[in-house]
């Protein structure tokens, strides 16, 4: 039924993908990217090759497979439509990293979070891996477009479907940039902070009030 919780069916093959991935990304940690194999990924996992690739079709996705687009289109389109279009992206991209690493490193209750951590291993082999960098781009835009269709709809006026791209298109390159110094400075600074800095750069506003 709908407005019910993941059905226990769904909830096990969510467990099913962590635990693969985790695996996978233990092993590309250790023995690098291209030296592991889906099936290296297989055998640690407890599982048939086919079973890896029935939850993740390409090596590529054992590292770029998040599920993070839905929840950012559904937090987007939530907010007030009233409220500037890059502050209603913006704020929520911050406001869904808060949640995804935790509180800044000197707040009350900072921890390592194994999101934080697994988003941090992701970007280091991102950064370091060609075949990886090449399809982080075809993430990138398929956040844009769950972003711009959340906003829109089914049939968008062409203008307004022009600034809506051009709103996500240059958020979520902001965010990159802050991605880059995190994973640069090995996530020691504040990633939502970096991100809130990033916008306010681009767009010459303040994002500072979306932290938390």
């Amino acid at each position: 039924m709908s407005g019910e919780g993941p059905s226990l069916r769904e909830r096990r093959r969510a467990e099913t993908q962590r635990m693969i991935q985790s695996h996978a990304m233990r092993l590309f940690t250790e023995h690098g990217y291209d030296a592991t194999t889906v099936n290296h990924v297989a055998r640690a996992s407890g599982v048939s090759t086919m079973t890896v690739y029935r939850h993740f079709p390409t090596k590529e996705d054992l590292v770029l497979h998040d599920r993070y687009d839905p929840l950012i289109a559904a937090r987007v389109a939530a907010r007030p439509a009233d409220e500037p279009l890059v502050r209603r992206i913006g704020r929520t991209l911050v406001e869904t990293t808060r949640e995804v690493v935790g509180p800044a490193g000197d707040a009350p209750g900072a921890r390592s979070a194994p999101e934080k951590d697994l988003l941090l291993a992701r970007l280091r082999l991102m950064m370091d891996t060609p075949a990886l960098r090449a399809r982080h781009l075809d993430g990138q835009f398929a956040t844009q477009k769950a972003i711009v269709d959340a906003l829109l709809g089914d049939a968008p006026d062409p203008e307004a479907e022009f600034r809506t791209w051009v709103a996500a298109s240059t958020c979520l390159a902001a965010m990159y940039v802050a991605l880059m110094r995190w994973a640069h400075e090995d996530g020691r600074p504040d990633l939502p902070g970096l991100i809130a800095a990033a916008l306010g750069d681009a767009f010459d506003d303040d994002f500072g009030d979306a932290l938390g």
